[in-house]
């Protein structure tokens, strides 16, 4: 109680900070401690026998993948607030003991809302082995899964399943003090199982560098997991965090055949509203012009969506990269020649 006393002490008093940008945030994480998360229908079963290929968002940066017998958990983040400052909008999209035996789980970098060891601690006895960026291990506290820290393009592979940790744009600092040595931190990483392939971007600003190398290593991506927000207030965001357009972007620089976008309408981050990254996002797509076979996929939380079933084809198969061109303009109206006015002959004067 006294810690969230002296956390709610401190949002109050981030939203007196001047500047509109800083009161909106910090009235959202106000408004945020004197409710509760939204509920969510929770998915009981998240592991499914008839996938090649699936995904469940659970909130933020937390998804879990499954590729065939192989289970990944990305960022786990099960606990109501983090940094002990924003609290939950909306519930986890599933209970961490509904959760299977953990492949492997993988952390981008130290911000509290992608390494939260509340959460860890959650699933320490599910953890079959969890991977961060250089230096992260530092953070850990006593736990009883094994953990590796991984440079950039370094790999861990056991049982088939390989993850390389690839370059991102952002920053791997936890604390602000710990900056000047926590330059390497953050990354995002490749999952490869049995042919397929998954992108998993964690926390970015756009550099059309990393994506673009990341797809001449990694060719033929079958899914992005991308981050849209927050957006707001954007000269401060543009900094570590991509807008929807840039992440639209970044996935025509990945190729890859489909994309999750992830990382919004979970905490009270931006100083935008809940909904606009989806809005922008609607709008990327239609001003970009994918080719034909590329697949965006928004999903709720809580929601789980089978890419690809056991026994079946890929239902992306080959990319066509070929740019769809922006439709046609309709063709003006043709105005229809006036009708002359007709006089009924029983009314014609002689």
């Amino acid at each position: 109680m006294r810690r969230e006393a002296a956390a709610l002490g401190t949002v109050l008093a981030l939203a007196l900070l001047p500047g509109c940008a800083a009161t909106r945030i910090g009235l959202r994480n106000a408004g945020a401690f004197f409710s509760w998360p939204k509920e969510v229908e929770k998915i009981r079963e998240p592991v499914r026998k008839d996938a090649r290929l699936a995904v469940l968002w659970v909130g933020h940066a937390t998804v879990l993948v499954q590729i065939d017998d192989k289970v990944i958990l990305t960022d786990p983040v099960f606990t109501s607030t983090v940094g002990q400052l924003s609290r939950r909008l909306v519930e986890p999209g599933v209970d961490p003991d509904r959760l299977p035996m953990l492949d492997a789980v993988v952390v981008s970098h130290m911000h509290a809302d992608h390494l939260s060891l509340g959460s860890l601690s959650m699933l320490e006895k599910k953890v079959k082995m969890l991977l961060l960026p250089r230096g992260g291990a530092s953070y850990l506290t006593d736990f009883d899964f094994p953990a590796l820290e991984l440079g950039r393009w370094q790999a861990w592979e056991k049982d088939g399943l390989r993850v390389t940790a690839v370059p991102v744009d952002h920053v791997g600092w936890r604390y602000g003090l710990d900056s000047a040595w926590m330059t390497e931190s953050f990354a995002g990483y490749v999952i490869e199982y049995h042919g397929i392939k998954v992108y998993f971007g964690g926390d970015s600003a756009y550099d059309q560098k990393v994506f673009v190398e990341a797809q001449e290593r990694f060719p033929n991506l079958d899914l992005a997991l991308l981050p849209i927000a927050p957006i707001e207030p954007r000269e401060l965001m543009r900094r570590t965090h991509m807008d929807p357009h840039e992440a639209m972007q970044a996935f025509i620089d990945l190729k890859a055949k489909r994309f999750v976008p992830i990382h919004f309408d979970t905490f009270p981050f931006s100083a935008g509203e809940p909904g606009d990254e989806l809005r922008e996002l609607d709008d990327a797509k239609r001003t970009m012009h994918l080719g034909g076979t590329r697949v965006v996929a928004p999903l709720k939380v809580g929601e789980q969506r089978v890419f690809w079933k056991r026994g079946e084809e890929d239902p992306v198969g080959k990319i066509d990269d070929t740019p769809k061109p922006p439709p046609a303009p309709a063709p003006p109206k043709k105005e229809e020649p006036k009708k002359k006015d007709v006089i009924p002959d029983d009314d014609k004067l002689d």
